[in-house]
């Protein structure tokens, strides 16, 4: 409306006197769909057991969730994470250091003609990266998949069983058969980690949960410091003692009070 305004199409906005929403609270994290380090080990294990071992469904998939879980990676991300973007030493703290991401958007929307479009990173300028420091665990989970799968033929690390471009379709099946492996009936049929997109979720709260500040958490995860703390606010927790004491010995009543 706006641009048309400028381009004398009309002579006003008539949308500038709706009232909006003051605030934005319904994208808030429910911390019910968090897994704690022990769930989510076992999910991880679970997917591993998908499918049959010569097709290995599951098994090709597990550093696809685990990118997720432990680098707070999108789905789309991962589904375009390149050899060459991983530094993977034999021991110590690595990097992912995103470039694109390959989401799903229809053959309709995509100069290729494909169901896959490669775009930039989400909430950045084009041609800029996100690197990610990974940690020991995921290194050594990355190093096993190359090891085992190798990688497509444009170096992308998760493909699907013919090379393709890893669908959407494909991750979530995988997903929804691993959950019952992993988590009793009661938990099944509850909320927690019902989506993989909840696994990046609970790496970005383990962060804030760790003391990394909100700017630090907010380069990793590709996200504003407003969307972070908009989103995670409810799911931080034990803090509150901590900045007690910070507060204390700043103000210098440490031993005083």
């Amino acid at each position: 409306m706006e641009y048309a305004v400028e381009a004398g199409y009309l002579d006003s906005n008539p949308l500038a006197n709706i009232r909006r929403s003051g605030s934005r609270t319904g994208d808030a994290v429910d911390p019910r769909v968090l897994v704690n380090q022990e769930q989510g080990s076992q999910l991880l294990t679970a997917v591993s057991y998908v499918g049959s071992i010569h097709r290995n469904r599951g098994r090709r998939l597990v550093g696809f969730f685990a990118v997720q879980l432990y680098a707070a990676l999108r789905p789309a991300e991962a589904v375009g994470l390149r050899e060459k973007d991983c530094y993977l030493p034999e021991k110590g703290w690595g990097t992912l250091t995103l470039r694109e991401t390959r989401p799903v958007v229809g053959t309709k929307w995509t100069d290729s003609g494909l169901r896959h479009d490669r775009r930039g990173l989400k909430s950045r300028a084009a041609n800029t990266d996100r690197p990610v420091p990974i940690p020991p665990i995921l290194v050594a989970i990355l190093r096993t998949h190359i090891a085992e799968f190798g990688v497509a033929k444009d170096g992308r690390l998760f493909a699907n069983e013919r090379g393709g471009v890893l669908g959407s379709t494909s991750y979530w099946r995988v997903w929804q058969e691993a959950r019952p492996y992993a988590l009793p009936p009661d938990k099944t049929d509850s909320p927690l980690a019902h989506r993989p997109y909840d696994l990046r979720h609970t790496c970005i709260t383990n962060w804030l949960n760790a003391g990394v500040p909100v700017a630090e958490v907010s380069r990793r995860a590709g996200n504003s410091p407003e969307v972070v703390h908009r989103r995670y606010a409810g799911c931080i927790d034990g803090h509150e003692e901590l900045n007690n004491r910070r507060i204390e010995q700043a103000m210098g009543w440490e031993g005083k009070l």
